[in-house]
């Protein structure tokens, strides 16, 4: 079943074309790593996708309804995303970062809200932080902490900007393998991502993103065993994959 389809999608800031006409297609259960340089346009496709960057044209389908102002906060609520900085509430304890969002746009009631949210806390091994500030953490537990918060909304699909790039280099496992085990529940996530091993192992696809194109895409064994582009290749040895 596909979820998640874009046509041509383009984006400019100013006079700068960041996307450039970008043609993709998810479907449900599929786990999609997103790989390229620094400003070749990665994030701002995914942030494009709930329109926290608003695309300059092209169209965005979710669950086959074209998005638009009318179905935006609805496609927000289905369609999470955890941030590279965690975006968390510092006025709130961990329970209460899970459970906000459920009360006021779900309008879930208190007791259900906190059971979801500490069985999505146990999922990525923060339940014991529940009455936790996130000052009080560390990165990687602040990390699965608004992983947390995302599933607790129940979505249909979650959106990882580069979700380990703000951490130190020994919190980025505990990261890692937390997304390791939520690909094996069937979850929709689409990766903007810089770990190419995580992207070899887990993703079902793999898109190289170039100059604001997807330049190349294809399952990992054929994005990293056998890339076809010279610029891909020439990214991948910089990561000495090849």
């Amino acid at each position: 079943m596909e979820i998640l389809k874009i046509n041509q999608l383009k984006k400019s800031f100013g006079t700068n074309e960041v996307l450039k006409g970008i043609d993709l297609s998810v479907n449900k259960g599929e786990v999609v790593s997103i790989i390229g340089s620094s400003g070749s346009g990665k994030s701002t496709l995914l942030r494009s996708i709930n329109r926290l960057e608003v695309p300059s044209s092209g169209e965005i389908y979710f669950k086959g309804d074209l998005v638009e102002e009318r179905n935006l906060r609805e496609v927000r609520q289905r369609c999470q995303m955890v941030f590279q900085h965690f975006n968390l509430y510092n006025n709130m304890n961990v329970l209460n970062n899970c459970t906000i969002a459920p009360i006021k746009l779900l309008k879930m009631n208190k007791k259900e809200a906190k059971d979801i949210a500490i069985e999505n806390l146990k999922k990525v091994n923060m339940e014991a932080y529940i009455d936790a500030r996130p000052s009080h953490l560390s990165g990687g537990q602040k990390q699965r902490v608004a992983i947390a918060r995302a599933l607790s909304m129940n979505p249909d699909i979650i959106l990882f900007d580069e979700p380990t790039s703000a951490l130190d280099p020994e919190m980025v496992g505990e990261v890692l393998d937390t997304m390791v085990e939520l690909g094996k529940t069937g979850l929709t996530m689409i990766i903007v991502t810089h770990e190419m091993n995580f992207a070899k192992n887990v993703s079902d696809r793999v898109l190289f993103v170039n100059d604001g194109l997807i330049e190349e895409e294809g399952s990992p064994s054929e994005i990293f065993n056998n890339p076809k582009s010279a610029r891909l290749r020439e990214f991948l040895g910089i990561y000495g994959n090849i």
